[in-house]
């Protein structure tokens, strides 16, 4: 089974998942070690390593610790060329379809592509659209692309589906890391009505009740990540787990 196969099975038997994005630049060995301890032992489906600009952390050292201490898959959500190893089960290949730098399009990931070949890990082609979420964030500025105003929903179920035409495998709704504002519910639900592909929801979540308010929405995977870089946020995960899981299964056709 491939890690999108076992993804999709997984929204299939409980609703949604749950993803933890992990940054290299913000865990120590041991912080980390336990952390993931937590996240395998509390429902957690899947963890998410890498970041928009990494510049004191070892991807390759990241994705050996949580092989060592979780049997959780390890998939890289890359910031760039260089963010491919073959100690990873898969990659989300990530085209930036919110914008139109022609880079973030396809150019980085042609530079890409060879690595990913030889590393033999999994790419699971990725739409990614940049939302407007209340203050500029790393992801808008490294990418040189502007957010999709918030406020405009049929911008993004249109750039959706265009995705799905074009045979992308999943739709990735990105607020930003640390951002003020969600995605709003009411772009996802018009996203989902419109792209029948699993939609990831990421960005300013920072409770279990606004997760589980996106994924009655119509979103299949929620993404936390800077949240839980505080070690007080760590009993929570539980909580989120239950809280994405709560839903009636769904399939997808």
């Amino acid at each position: 089974m491939t890690i999108q196969e076992k993804l999709i099975k997984d929204i299939e038997e409980k609703g949604a998942i749950f993803l933890v994005l992990i940054d290299p630049d913000e865990f120590e060995k041991d912080d980390l070690i336990e952390f993931v301890d937590i996240c395998s032992k509390n429902g957690v489906d899947a963890l998410l390593v890498g970041g928009s600009l990494m510049v004191t952390g070892n991807l390759e050292k990241t994705l050996d610790i949580i092989k060592e201490n979780c049997d959780l898959p390890r998939i890289i959500f890359p910031g760039g060329v260089s963010q491919v190893s073959s100690k990873a089960d898969a990659i989300l290949f990530i085209s930036l379809i919110s914008g139109r730098n022609g880079d973030q399009l396809i150019g980085q990931h042609v530079m890409a592509a060879p690595g990913i070949l030889q590393s033999g890990i999994e790419p699971i082609s990725t739409g990614y659209m940049l939302i407007e979420s209340g203050k500029r964030t790393t992801a808008e500025y490294m990418s040189g692309t502007n957010p999709i105003p918030r406020n405009k929903p049929e911008i993004a179920a249109a750039t959706a589906l265009a995705a799905q035409y074009i045979g992308m495998k999943l739709i990735y709704l990105e607020a930003g890391s640390g951002a003020d504002m969600s995605v709003p519910e009411e772009m996802i639900q018009k996203v989902s009505k419109f792209c029948k592909l699993p939609l990831i929801v990421g960005g300013g979540i920072r409770d279990p009740q606004t997760a589980a308010k996106k994924i009655k929405a119509g979103a299949k995977a929620i993404v936390v990540g800077n949240y839980f870089e505080d070690k007080s946020t760590w009993s929570e995960v539980k909580d989120f787990a239950m809280a994405i899981h709560e839903n009636q299964s769904v399939k997808f056709v």
